[in-house]
């Protein structure tokens, strides 16, 4: 097991999931800032991992955090990094596909997400990584449109999301994805390019 500081956070890890990128530290930000004008309601984390985007998102705030993750060993992590922070109380992981474990009615007032978004022949460049939390399908974006799809369907009037993908390429063909499967439902509001990704904001 491992350890390492995400905005003051203590987060562990190990091999079995992807390691905490640093960089990642700007949708926590990013988000803790949108939530001083969101409405009411708790904050949804897709592809949550070991949770430190959600945490560090919720942390200064009074807002519980639904996390989602497939990976067994992310759930152990993040309840684990959830109850170190003093966050145990507000968290609530749903272990499965990010698509079967919300149900039609529920709605968040933020949602962040990180899924994976590596093309499955370019996978082998990070062998370090583990391949269900690097694979995004034949162009990268599976699961990053199915994000598209579940913000479009969970996110409250007036709330907000924030998507990480890795390319600006990959940004152009998200924000053209969302507009025309949303029927207009959700529009792009801005798209921040790091070093390392992309974030973008979704709104309705």
């Amino acid at each position: 097991m491992q350890q390492l500081s995400f905005q003051g956070l203590s987060i562990s890890y190990d091999h079995h999931v992807l390691e905490p990128r640093p960089w990642t530290e700007a949708q926590s930000s990013w988000a803790a800032e949108l939530l001083g004008d969101a409405p009411a309601g708790p904050v949804l984390e897709l592809c949550a991992g070991v949770g430190h985007i959600g945490l560090a998102a919720v942390r200064d705030s009074d807002r519980d955090l639904v996390m989602v993750d497939i990976n067994p060993v992310a759930q152990r992590f993040a309840l684990e990094n959830a109850a170190v922070n003093g966050l145990g109380s507000r968290v609530d992981f749903r272990l499965g596909g990010i698509d079967a474990v919300l149900t039609s009615e529920e709605q968040f007032a933020l949602i962040v997400a990180d899924p994976p978004w590596v093309r499955s022949t370019e996978t082998t460049r990070y062998p370090a990584d583990p391949l269900l939390a690097i694979d995004g399908g034949d162009d990268g974006l599976d699961l990053a449109r199915t994000c598209v799809d579940l913000i479009g369907a969970h996110l409250a009037a007036g709330g907000t999301a924030l998507l990480q993908i890795g390319t600006p390429e990959q940004a152009q063909d998200i924000e053209a994805y969302a507009t025309e499967s949303s029927a207009g439902s959700l529009s792009v509001v801005e798209t921040r390019v790091y070093d390392r990704g992309v974030l973008i904001q979704l709104s309705r």
